[in-house]
This record gives C-alpha cells, sequence and structure tokens, in this order.
C-alpha cells in the first residue's frame, strides 16, 4: 500500500482510506471483519463525520475499537453539517461536534477533523478559536476542510495557527469538473466553466492532501458507473485494464485517480471485505499516460 505524509503531527496514512458512512448495515461481527480485512491489506485511514446514520456510524466503530486497533489507525471525522437546517462553524458547534464524536468513538483525540461544507456566516477568527481549544487540550491533532474552494481556504487560513492540510472533493473518472476546466482553458464551453477555482492546483501549491470521496459515482448521487449502461465505452475500457492488471475494474477506477501527480487519496465506501482487498491492488498498478487519457475520454469527456 503506498502510503501518504499528511500532516508532519500524524503517522503515514494509506493512499486509499476506507469511508465509514454505510457500516450500520454490518452486523458487530461483519463491521470488525471489515476493518480487519482492511488493515490486513494496508489500509489504517478511517474516515467519519457526525452525520453519517445520525452519528450511528461514529458509535458502531467505537464498539469494536480496541486501544490496540485504535494506536494503529488514523482516524478523521467531519462536522458542521446540521441536517435539514444549515451549516454551522460556530465556535460552541464545533466544540459540541467534536465532543460527541469522541464519545461516540470512544476515543481520546481525532487524527483530522474536516469541516463538512462551507458554512456562508462562517467567522473565521471563531473557527480559529475552536481549533486552539481543541489542538491544546489534545482532541485533535491536524485539520482540513471538504468540498471547499481555494478562497474559502485562504480566508480559514488567514486566522489559523497552522495551516489546513487536507481537502476532500467528490472525484472520479466520470465526476471530475476540476481535470475538465484545467483541459479547457480559455474555450467557450461547458467544460471550460471552472466551477471551484482550480481546486486540484490550489491544493498542490499548498501542499494540501486531496481526498476523492464516491469515487465511483457519477454525479452527485446519480449512481454507479461501473457496469452501467449508460458508460458503455467506459466500461469497456475499464474491462480491458482489469484482465490486463489482472485486477477488479474497481481496483482501475482507483488507479486512475492515484495516477494524477496530486497524490490523491482515495476514500472507498465499501462495506464488503473482499471488495475492499480487490480495490486494494490499485495501489500497485501505475497507469500509463495514454491509459489514464483513454480512461477520461471512454467516460464521454472531449479534449479540445
Amino acid at each position: 500500500m503506498k502510503m501518504l505524509k499528511i500532516n508532519e503531527n500524524l503517522p503515514e496514512a494509506s493512499a486509499i482510506g476506507l469511508g465509514c458512512m454505510r457500516i450500520t448495515g454490518l452486523d458487530s461481527k461483519a463491521l470488525r471483519e471489515l476493518v480487519e480485512a482492511s488493515m490486513e491489506a494496508g489500509i489504517n485511514f478511517f474516515d467519519h463525520a457526525d452525520i453519517y446514520a445520525g452519528g450511528e456510524a461514529e458509535s458502531r466503530f467505537g464498539e469494536i475499537l480496541t486501544p490496540e486497533l485504535r494506536s494503529r489507525m488514523v482516524i478523521q471525522t467531519k462536522c458542521a453539517i446540521r441536517p435539514g437546517i444549515c451549516y454551522d462553524f460556530s465556535k460552541a458547534h464545533i466544540l459540541e461536534s467534536v465532543d460527541g464524536s469522541l464519545k461516540r468513538l470512544k476515543t481520546d483525540y481525532i487524527d483530522i477533523l474536516l469541516l463538512h461544507r462551507p458554512d456562508a456566516l462562517m467567522e473565521p477568527e471563531e473557527v480559529a478559536e475552536a481549533f486552539d481549544i481543541l489542538k491544546k487540550a489534545g482532541k485533535v491533532r491536524a485539520f482540513g476542510v471538504s468540498n471547499h474552494n481555494p478562497m474559502q481556504i485562504e480566508l480559514l487560513n488567514s486566522c489559523l495557527a497552522e495551516p489546513l492540510c487536507v481537502n476532500q472533493i467528490q472525484y472520479s473518472v466520470a465526476h471530475c469538473p476540476t481535470i475538465d476546466a484545467g483541459l479547457n482553458v480559455n474555450i467557450c464551453n461547458d467544460a471550460g466553466c471552472s466551477r471551484d477555482g482550480s481546486v486540484i492546483e490550489y491544493c498542490r501549491l499548498k501542499k494540501m492532501t486531496i481526498q476523492a470521496w464516491s469515487p465511483f459515482l457519477y454525479g452527485m448521487f446519480e449512481g454507479v458507473y461501473i457496469g452501467n449502461e449508460k458508460f458503455p465505452e467506459l466500461n469497456r475500457v475499464m474491462d480491458r485494464l482489469a484482465e490486463e492488471y489482472h485486477v477488479t475494474p474497481n481496483a482501475v477506477a482507483v488507479a486512475w485517480i492515484m495516477r494524477h501527480p496530486a497524490r490523491i487519496q482515495t476514500i472507498v465506501g465499501s462495506t464488503n471485505a473482499q471488495r475492499v482487498r480487490d480495490v486494494c491492488k490499485a495501489s500497485d498498478i501505475c497507469l500509463t499516460r495514454d491509459q489514464w487519457y483513454e480512461m477520461y475520454l471512454a467516460a464521454g469527456k472531449k479534449l479540445p
């Protein structure tokens, strides 16, 4: 498994992480087997959020978390979404959210805390106060964001004691508008419309780790593109590459993400232990430039 140095205060993290949004569908035995299989395959990074199943996902994970397992893990969680109400970067909400996550996860500290989605009413000074309190109390070791653009990150960093180290965005071969815009510079078409302020280039300049969520989906939640009749050419290419590299199409999809020089960390949300093992084989694949572009074009993209 390839490893990444996300922050100097943290141990190295696996380039593939396990997303825990759907683990509540497993009983304790199956969940334990999933976590153990993931770690045997090289995964030490586990991604949570306080809103996943209303906090139950963190609670279920905490039930199987032993001190020995915790010592070998990098645990990330997110806060700031109040479902159906608002996004909330207030100091009080951040502190309360972290205490809730710590209690549910049954751990003394969180390795990385992400602000889940941008809050239009954000006061960066207030966020900085909350982060300082959490860092000094030993409750959180490093901080990042999810679904933020460069200027939102810049505004936060202007007040923080240390820069944000992660930005988690939706990213896959079938959903990569930031790549589309970068390839269609100065072209008057929809693909050339920059919707995120060149976030990949920004994160590379700032040495931030980009994390890819929903690596097998197209659109926001339209569905999976692997095996989907809406993507016949992409699946034909992926099946051929899967046979060539002796892996599954899912592993090829993750290899496409990992091939980018931004060293993007992929968050995989599968609850199937064998599927996770298979996906981890992507770490041993380095697609050629031709193969990377072939997959991009097969997903329905066009080069100017």
